[in-house]
């Protein structure tokens, strides 16, 4: 009875995907399709514009997060030169280590995903609402990767994520363990991503690192990653993985420091 109903309504979608495919998408509601075709003068139900739009091929989708965008022209040059520079410490016997601030908790009864065994039907009970006024405080956990040991160290802060407190970290690995481990080491290689306390470009950062070699008589190397490839630093992969899902999982021997 309505010829311009489809035809209408075909308009209002803005298609998307492959022209040469059978299924289409759009990311425009039902309620909204249904609105602007009452403007164009149709009349016509929600459950009927929902029954068009899955007999023509298409489904209400959400974005994708797909477009990365333009890669640095040195980033390959810049894994090469990281590989390298951990080859040759490797050789030598000297330390290296990841190191990366990961999410700040709020420490109190709030809900954590995950599950745990409990007896039945006494789930344990936590707060409806992450509000920081009623969090006991709040826990920053920075941690060191030891590459060649395989071992991890988690210093936890309880104020902000600072480049002090990165090198402070840093600093409290190296005298609880690393200078046992490393007895004659002569330098450190720091592999870090290029952001948050530990920048590429942190003043604050390169001063306290000063500071750290003065104390300790270590030569300080820092490697950053490109932009845009933290997820490729050793401690994503072998220390932060385990304990972003659940703290008491160690299969590495992990430290912790207040």
């Amino acid at each position: 009875r309505d010829p311009m109903l489809v035809v209408d309504l075909e308009g209002l979608l803005d298609p998307k995907g492959d022209p040469m495919s059978l299924l289409k998408w759009t990311t425009k509601s039902i309620r909204h399709l249904h609105t602007a075709l009452q403007e164009k003068g149709h009349t016509v139900a929600q459950t009927t514009v929902r029954r068009l739009l899955q007999a023509h091929g298409y489904t209400l989708q959400a974005n994708k997060k797909e477009y990365e965008g333009a890669s640095s022209p040195d980033r390959d040059g810049q894994f090469t030169h990281i590989k390298e520079a951990c080859a040759r410490c490797e050789a030598e016997g000297q330390p290296i280590i990841s190191v990366d601030c990961k999410k700040k908790e709020l420490l109190g009864t709030f809900k954590n995903n995950g599950q745990e065994w409990q007896p039945q039907g006494r789930p344990v009970p936590v707060n409806v609402y992450d509000f920081l006024s009623l969090a006991e405080g709040k826990a920053i956990p920075y941690g060191v990767y030891d590459v060649l040991r395989n071992t991890g160290f988690v210093n936890v802060g309880q104020d902000h994520d600072t480049a002090a407190f990165a090198v402070e970290s840093i600093r409290r690995w190296w005298r609880q363990h690393g200078q046992a481990a490393y007895p004659a080491a002569r330098e450190l290689l720091i592999v870090a991503d290029g952001g948050g306390s530990n920048s590429a470009r942190g003043r604050l950062w390169k001063k306290e690192l000063q500071g750290l070699a003065t104390e300790t008589g270590l030569i300080l190397r820092v490697c950053h990653l490109p932009p845009g490839t933290s997820k490729w630093n050793k401690i994503e992969h072998r220390l932060v993985s385990y304990i972003s899902i659940n703290w008491r999982a160690r299969p590495l021997t992990c430290m912790e420091t207040v």
